[in-house]
């Protein structure tokens, strides 16, 4: 059975709230600060020899920032950004129209790159390196293929998945960063910040409240702040205090580690089903009737850094403290196999 997951829904209207949040500039991020200094050198670097920035990749998890670096890499350089998605990219006519609409300086930015299909990859191999592509502009005999030349772009490629990524096309990008989760000061700061923008009244401990709960995710804290405000203003007096926010996130049934009912259904699987594991993903995916994507992009990266779960050969394993903070008890196994966390 699906559950309802309120951290992760994604609406039209959801992300417009969202684009009105994001900082325009570099100097207004906050967090990624490694990320930040390589880029404003390789940004000032670029401005000053008059050339586009150089193809950027930027990888990791859902709602760390990825969408929102590509606005400001083109912010920053005074340009134009068209945005797409892998998937959205299905045939090469698809890409080419694409690419002839850009001009020099111009930001090409692909979400879920690494989705993108063979044959659309390779023909994007030689407008990233050459600025040029070769476009057959029919099938069978009577096709030609003619040579267009293309001007000096940026491609900003996005993906949660790096390690789908062809070497072949990882190797096209001049700049690769990882983005980190961020840390609860961080998304003090971030979430401050917006409930200025949005004239919330905010009482000391509240966003502190909300950002211990955000899973170290500036998306997730923007959506329940939200969230938290829609109470305030219907059950309170519109002020965000910590009795309500605590009140709020115990609705949506997001807890004090900020894990929301997908990811306790996970580590209960784990728990229960696999006697706290090693189990495989393909299994866990197929008792929860989820996806395997879902899982691997959305739930294991924060159980992951927050020491819940841990991936061995011979699948995932559920740590002690994960038990402990469902009040379950821990599977014999666990107890009796300390080899399942080596190797």
């Amino acid at each position: 059975m699906a559950i309802e997951r309120i951290i992760s829904q994604s609406v039209p209207d959801e992300e417009r709230y969202l684009s009105s949040l994001r900082p325009a500039r570099l100097d207004q991020c906050v967090g990624q600060e490694v990320v930040r200094q390589q880029l404003r050198i390789a940004l000032d670097a670029a401005r000053k020899r008059g050339e586009p920035l150089d193809h950027v990749l930027l990888d990791g998890p859902p709602g760390l920032g990825k969408t929102t670096l590509a606005h400001v890499i083109a912010n920053e350089m005074g340009t134009v950004i068209r945005v797409t998605s892998g998937p959205a990219i299905v045939r090469q006519g698809d890409l080419m129209m694409m690419l002839t609409q850009l001009d020099t300086g111009h930001v090409l930015f692909i979400d879920e790159i690494h989705r993108l299909a063979k044959v659309v990859e390779e023909f994007l191999y030689p407008a990233l390196e050459d600025f040029r592509v070769d476009y057959t502009t029919e099938s069978g005999i009577g096709g030609r293929t003619i040579n267009f030349a293309l001007k000096r772009f940026t491609l900003v490629g996005a993906t949660t998945r790096a390690g789908m990524l062809s070497p072949a096309l990882r190797d096209r990008f001049g700049l690769i960063f990882h983005l980190q989760f961020y840390t609860e000061p961080e998304l003090v700061r971030i979430v401050e910040r917006n409930a200025r923008l949005l004239k919330i009244r905010t009482e000391p401990g509240a966003l502190e409240r909300l950002a211990s709960r955000s899973r170290g995710t500036p998306r997730i804290v923007n959506r329940l702040l939200r969230r938290v405000r829609d109470y305030a203003e219907v059950r309170g007096d519109g002020r965000l205090t910590p009795s309500v926010v605590d009140a709020a996130l115990d609705i949506l049934q997001i807890d004090s580690l900020g894990l929301d009912n997908l990811d306790r259904a996970y580590l209960t699987a784990l728990i229960k089903h696999y006697d706290g594991g090693p189990a495989g993903i393909e299994a866990i995916a197929a008792t929860m009737g989820h996806e395997r994507d879902t899982l691997e992009d959305v739930v294991e990266p924060y159980l992951l850094q927050i020491g819940f779960v841990i991936r061995t050969p011979r699948g995932r394993v559920a740590r002690t403290i994960a038990c402990e903070h469902l009040g379950l008890p821990v599977p014999k196994r666990l107890k009796d196999e300390p080899t399942l966390f080596e190797g």
